[in-house]
């Protein structure tokens, strides 16, 4: 995953709703034009986490399956 460091080139991101559990836990998926992916949060807009939509799709695969589980 690539973790993007100021200065960056400004890119439009087509953000999805936000995916919310209790309190204000908010998550949100999105998509660039040139199909990268994107992870961020509501509470810190500027800042997310980008890497292939294969890779993110790889990544929701893992932890549905339960490999985040240890974490919870």
């Amino acid at each position: 995953m690539n973790v993007p460091t100021a200065p960056r080139t400004p890119v439009r991101i087509d953000w999805s709703e936000a995916f919310c559990s209790e309190g204000a836990n908010c998550f949100r998926f999105g998509i660039d034009d040139s199909g990268q992916a994107y992870i961020g949060s509501t509470l810190a807009p500027d800042a997310y986490v980008t890497d292939s939509a294969e890779a993110l799709r790889a990544l929701i695969c893992a932890v549905k399956a339960g490999a985040a589980d240890h974490l919870l």
